[in-house]
Formats: C-alpha cells, structure tokens, sequence
C-alpha cells in the first residue's frame, strides 16, 4: 500500500490543520502516511510551489488559508493538477457569515480572545500540576477527582482536563495504604475511577522499568502483583461508589470524553431526585 502525502498549507503555523490531519489518520490505521507542512504561505508562487511538489503523487492537499483570492488559487492549481484537496476553512468562514451576516475579520493566524474562559483553562491547569498524585489536602476543590493505579494515565488525564477548564487532582491507589480520608469525606459525584487491563498494566510499566533503567524492579511489572493491585482498586472504588472507565485501549481525549460524560450524567441524576 502506497504512502499517501498530506500536504498542509496554512498562512500561519499549520496548526489548526495539523489537528485535523491527526484525526483523519487515526480512521486509517494500515495507512502509512507522510505529513508534508508548508507554512506561511502569502503568495499564489508559494502555492504553486507547494502543488508542484505533491503533483503526479498520492497526495491530498488541506489548507487552512484565510485570504479569499489564496484560496480560490489554491483549488484553481489543484483541479489544473488533478490533486486531491480539502478547503478547512473557507467554507466554514463562508457558511457563519452567512446565517451570522457579519464578515469575518479575515486575519491570517488570528487567535482568540484572552477571556475569562483562558484563565480559567490556565488556572486548572497550575491547579492539576501543583496537586498531583495525591498532594496537598485540596480534593475539595478539584472539580474531578481520579483515583486509580499507578500508571493509569492519571497525569496526563488531569492536565487535559486542565486544559479544557476543569480543575483535576488525582488520587493514586497504592495497595496496603489507605487513601487519604479527605477523599471520602468530599462530593462523591466528582469522583471517577480508573483501570485497566492486568497485562496491558504490565507491559507499560515494563518499559518505563526499561526506559528509566529499573528493569530489574520485578515487582512494579509483576502480574501477580498487578492483579493484587487492581483487586484492591476494585474494593476502593466500591467504597467510593464512582463510576469506573477501563482506560486500556483508550486516548487521553476519549478517556476525558467519557470522565465528562459520567459525570455529567451523575449530575443530571443528582438533580433529577433532588
């Protein structure tokens, strides 16, 4: 199977397309695929230059280019070259200005407003990385509250969550340790577990035992353990009665999508009986 070429053309960074050239390639998991950046581009030359290179090959052209007479060039030069493309937002661009009738600012690489809803995405953020794992007495304040086994994404789902506005901590569930009472003294509709499956648990941690030169550390990676482990964030979880996500084969973005999820629904339940 052929390698197919995404070329991304933006009058900025590229980043917006970037994001979308992940998702797409994400639906095609036996594709091999090269990702080709042209940023910055300003003229129908740049263009040009850019079609060229992708012409005669298994490419797909995606720009994210604002100014009106870039991109009707843009699909000129690319049905001239028989080449594949994907205007990301001219049209768009074009639909909100008609149901809004107002006219987009057309603002190469314009961002958005530093509003309240930034800092508050900042302020979880510092909130997530200053009370990890565990640290501090301040579960009251989180917004969610993730409690599960060492290696269970937990990090890296709090500093999502932070990123999309919720303040996170996390709890980790250490056998032989009782959490901290705190946790079962807060809101238990915040409160959303973790887990994962036994050998995918082993593997992952095997290989951060390698990376950081701890492979003889049996016990981190031993399936034995891990099942005790599990066993006893199980019983936890019973006792806090929250909700459980099986993180095994899940991204960050799913797994906070499901976290959202859950909790909204214990929440509408919440009202519903009140």
């Amino acid at each position: 199977m052929a390698t197919v070429e995404l070329h991304v053309i933006s009058d900025a960074t590229g980043a917006t397309a970037k994001r979308l050239v992940l998702a797409l390639e994400a639906q095609f998991p036996n594709q091999e695929f090269e990702e080709i950046v042209h940023p910055r581009v300003e003229t129908v030359d740049d263009l040009r230059l850019a079609v060229e290179r992708a012409k005669g090959r298994p490419a797909v052209m995606l720009y994210t280019l604002v100014e009106q007479e870039l991109r009707e060039a843009m699909r000129a030069l690319c049905k001239s070259a028989r080449i594949h493309y994907c205007d990301i937002l001219g049209h768009p661009i074009d639909a909100v200005a008609r149901v809004s009738g107002a006219a987009a600012t057309m603002t190469a690489g314009a961002r958005p407003p530093l509003d309240s809803q930034y800092f508050k995405r900042m302020a979880a953020i510092e909130f997530a990385v200053k009370y990890d794992d565990g640290v501090g007495g301040w579960l009251e304040e989180a917004d969610i509250v993730l409690v599960g086994v060492s290696r269970t994404s937990k990090t890296p789902l709090s500093m999502y969550l932070g990123y999309l506005g919720y303040k996170t901590s996390n709890v980790p569930i250490v056998n032989g340790i009782e959490p901290p009472a705190e946790l079962f003294e807060i809101d238990s509709k915040k409160v959303v577990g973790l887990t994962i499956d036994a050998e995918r648990l082993a593997e992952i941690r095997t290989d951060r035992a390698k990376r950081l030169g701890g492979g003889n550390n049996r016990k981190y990676a031993a399936l034995v353990d891990i099942y005790d482990e599990l066993e006893a964030a199980e019983k936890l979880h019973r006792r806090l009665g929250c909700p459980v996500i099986e993180i095994s084969e899940l991204s960050i973005e799913e797994t906070a999508a499901r976290v959202l999820q859950v909790l909204e629904q214990r929440q509408r339940s919440a009202a519903a009986s009140s």
